[in-house]
């Protein structure tokens, strides 16, 4: 039993990893296009990162969405690098690790309370350092709207917040934690 415990924590830690890894790659890429003064295109796709971060979390523990958030920081940065620009690269690592970590460590702290409430507050919180950090750190001093694409982004990573509450309790019965009926989850 401990075995294949082990083993499926080894598989959704190693499936988290390469989820992180191609939503932020990807994030990183669609932020360098507008959609209009208010919102990127990285806007749409980079809350997919705390749903990834949450069902780790909910399912693994706090441990393991923690080695997703590292590893998963390490291949996106790489990638960024390669496919985005160095400054976007560095200023994604930094606002996703401080972002992603909080929200394991909030998400963590919430986890008793009802079903939706560690996701929500927790993606929230980790929207808000992220959106503040990456914004000012990729963009500052340039001739680009950034300030509006960080409120812009911002009311996105919102309206994903609760929007991506449903996926969450759909899966709640697929990563529950072992012993647990969706319901205590």
């Amino acid at each position: 039993m401990q075995e294949q415990d082990n083993s499926q924590g080894a598989r959704g830690v190693a499936i988290g990893i390469a989820a992180m890894a191609v939503v932020v790659t990807a994030s990183n890429i669609l932020v360098q296009y507008p959609i209009n003064d208010w919102l990127t295109w990285g806007a749409l796709s980079y809350p997919f990162a705390f749903l990834v971060t949450d069902l780790t979390n909910r399912r693994l523990g706090p441990g393991s969405a923690r080695r997703v958030v590292w590893v998963g920081f390490a291949f996106a940065v790489v990638f960024s690098a390669w496919l985005a620009t160095p400054r976007i690269a560095g200023a994604s690592g930094s606002a996703f690790l401080v972002g992603q970590l909080a929200d394991v460590w909030v998400f963590d702290r919430l986890r008793h309370l009802k079903w939706w409430q560690a996701p929500l507050v927790s993606s929230s919180l980790g929207s808000i350092l992220d959106t503040a950090l990456f914004f000012s750190l990729a963009f500052a001093g340039t001739d680009l709207p950034w300030t509006t694409w960080a409120l812009g982004d911002l009311a996105v990573k919102a309206v994903f917040a609760a929007l991506l509450l449903i996926p969450f309790r759909l899966l709640l019965e697929v990563i529950r934690p072992a012993g647990q009926s969706a319901v205590e989850v």
